[in-house]
């Protein structure tokens, strides 16, 4: 579940503190009370007792005095326990909040495949490469968008299954340096209007040239929760988490993008093996129908590293819709993100189309290509179009860094 720090209690109020000066002026007025009482009810032996006199008139109401001065002592320093003890449970709790925040995970391979077809996808996003112009789809017709290199000889199912089998090539070679006995959960997201049996027939075939020995479970879920509750409940785990997402012939065809994308992950604290590329650290949900909530999301994204926006070095903005691609904008530019030359702005959905369920993953990738290429810190925004989440924030950072 998302890391909340605004939910932690705010700290104790703490006590008014004693004000020594009215207590002593409160004294003056108790000794008057208790010799006038005194010189009132006293008969005339008391007159003739000093000492007893000077009890009753000063001794008592300073008694009293002091009594009353001790149970506000003990009252103040009780509450100034209580406010010590609720304060150490609090930043007990905010400690164990940012530990928690501040996790990230691995990213041992990418592999990426896209319209631009140059070989090198990471270095033709990089450059500003644009794929998404008006080009024949796969329904027939033109409209624009962005598709991957085809066959018109093959099927379609047959086109995506080599696409794929070239993306889980690409990551067998890094699985092929750990035992075959390490596991895998897999994260396959699809968005295809091809029928559902020829999809699964496609994938399967590609798994099989892969040549990935690794025994896989499947996982529930999709996008970017999906690292936000990894990083939660299998931080420890031995698994790697492999995530393949595709967008191949869409149903919706305008403005979208043919990928495929493949990403390895790994735990921190239980692989060493091989050498990270980057990392990956916990996004952060924007809220659906809050506009503050932008902006609070890419400064708490920051925060987890920790890092000043200023230390970014590239943007990378996807999945955003037109209304709210403006919102964007302004919050990169009021959080003093690096967006003000177009060489450090990135808009996939500007260069490549909408990738649908594979928004996110192109963005990590395309990220980590950059950081491979030498860039500095990387910040993404990628939207999500669910229910309650419009968008994640997050960063990719260098494994040197």
């Amino acid at each position: 579940m998302p890391v909340k720090l605004d939910q932690v209690p705010a700290a104790a109020l703490r006590p008014m503190p004693l004000r020594l000066w009215r207590w002593l002026m409160a004294l003056l007025p108790c000794v008057a009370v208790g010799l006038g009482l005194t010189l009132w009810k006293g008969d005339g032996a008391l007159a003739q007792e000093p000492l007893k006199f000077w009890l009753f008139a000063l001794g008592l109401p300073v008694l009293a005095w002091g009594l009353l001065l001790g149970l506000r002592l003990l009252v103040f320093l009780g509450a100034q326990s209580a406010a010590d003890g609720w304060d150490r449970a609090r930043e007990a709790e905010l400690s164990r909040l940012m530990r928690r925040g501040r996790r990230s995970q691995q990213i041992l391979a990418v592999s990426l495949r896209t319209a631009l077809d140059v070989g090198d996808e990471g270095s033709g996003l990089l450059n500003g490469g644009s794929a998404i112009r008006v080009r024949s789809s796969w329904q027939g017709g033109s409209v624009r968008h962005s598709r991957l290199v085809v066959d018109e000889a093959l099927l379609p199912e047959e086109q995506l299954g080599g696409q794929l089998a070239a993306v889980l090539g690409d990551l067998a070679v890094v699985l092929a340096k750990l035992p075959a006995d390490k596991p895998l959960a897999l994260l396959l997201e699809t968005s295809s209007a091809i029928e559902e049996q020829r999809l699964v027939e496609a994938w399967t075939e590609a798994w099989r040239l892969s040549g990935i020995q690794q025994a896989t479970t499947r996982l529930e879920g999709a996008g970017l929760a999906v690292i936000d509750h990894w990083l939660d409940r299998r931080i420890d785990d031995r698994a790697l988490l492999l995530v393949v997402a595709y967008q191949f012939a869409p149903e919706s065809v305008e403005g979208s993008a043919e990928t495929v994308v493949g990403l390895l992950f790994g735990n921190r604290l239980t692989q060493s093996t091989i050498t990270p590329m980057a990392y990956l650290h916990r996004p952060e949900a924007v809220d659906k129908g809050a506009t503050e909530s932008l902006g609070r999301s890419l400064q708490q994204a920051l925060d987890w590293v920790p890092l000043a926006a200023s230390q970014i070095t590239a943007v990378w903005k996807a999945g955003s819709d037109a209304a709210g691609d403006p919102l964007i904008t302004q919050a990169f530019d009021k959080a003093g993100l690096p967006v003000s030359a177009s060489k450090e702005l990135h808009d996939l959905d500007a260069a490549l189309g909408h990738a649908g369920c594979a928004t996110p993953w192109l963005a990590i990738a395309a990220a980590t290509e950059s950081v491979r290429a030498g860039g500095g810190p990387q910040f993404i925004c990628s939207g999500e179009g669910s229910e309650r989440v419009w968008a994640w924030c997050s960063v990719v950072m260098p494994p040197a860094v």
